[in-house]
């Protein structure tokens, strides 16, 4: 039976934690920064944890369940 292969963009994408949750960046700090606050692109700066109704299907990605 051929290995269980991770899904790439989850691998790059999301990060465990110590305790098992699941870390991601925030969207739309790339590009066009300029019509956006200073506020508002630092608060996009800092990553935050995945909702719980995503967490399965982001487990399954990354072959963790």
């Amino acid at each position: 039976m051929p290995k269980m292969k991770t899904k790439s963009s989850a691998k790059k994408r999301f990060k465990l934690t110590g305790t098992g949750k699941i870390k991601r960046k925030h969207a739309f700090k790339s590009h066009i920064l300029t019509k956006k606050s200073k506020k508002r692109k630092l608060a996009l700066t800092h990553s935050t944890l995945v909702h719980e109704a995503d967490k399965e299907n982001i487990k399954l990605q990354l072959r963790l369940k």
